[in-house]
């Protein structure tokens, strides 16, 4: 098992699976390394991408593992290795976000990661703000 940082030679494979962005902002994400892979075998199995909330808290947008991955605690294991890099670089906190008709706040929740709050756009489920501090 590794974890990486997303190359641009990923980008056409993370641009295939990653429908939530476009390719020309993944682009950009790869080259500021906010974005992790995770392979097994030399096969890419799943991606983090992260961003600076208020340009100064670790805010991860996506986690995904392509299906057969799943429930395998890859997830657990990618969510680690990058909060121990954010904390290498000195953050102290993290936050995550998913609906709350999403089982991935489940996963949060494991994770440590505490509700602090939410909102609803416009036809679309609460979306839960999770918050965690960095140990």
């Amino acid at each position: 098992m590794i974890i990486r940082h997303a190359e641009i030679s990923d980008l056409n494979w993370l641009n295939e699976h990653d429908k939530h962005i476009s390719k020309e902002i993944l682009e950009i994400k790869i080259k500021s390394n906010e974005v992790y892979v995770i392979e097994d075998n030399n096969k890419l199995i799943g991606w983090l991408r992260y961003n600076l909330f208020w340009d100064t808290i670790p805010f991860m947008n996506m986690i995904y593992f392509l299906e057969e991955y799943r429930s395998k605690g890859f997830g657990k294991m990618l969510v680690n290795y990058w909060e121990k890099e954010m904390l290498e670089k000195g953050y102290k906190n993290a936050m995550t976000s998913t609906l709350s008709n999403e089982e991935a706040q489940h996963f949060y929740r494991k994770l440590g990661y505490k509700e602090i709050g939410g909102f609803t756009l416009s036809e679309e489920p609460y979306e839960i703000i999770f918050h965690k501090k960095i140990p």
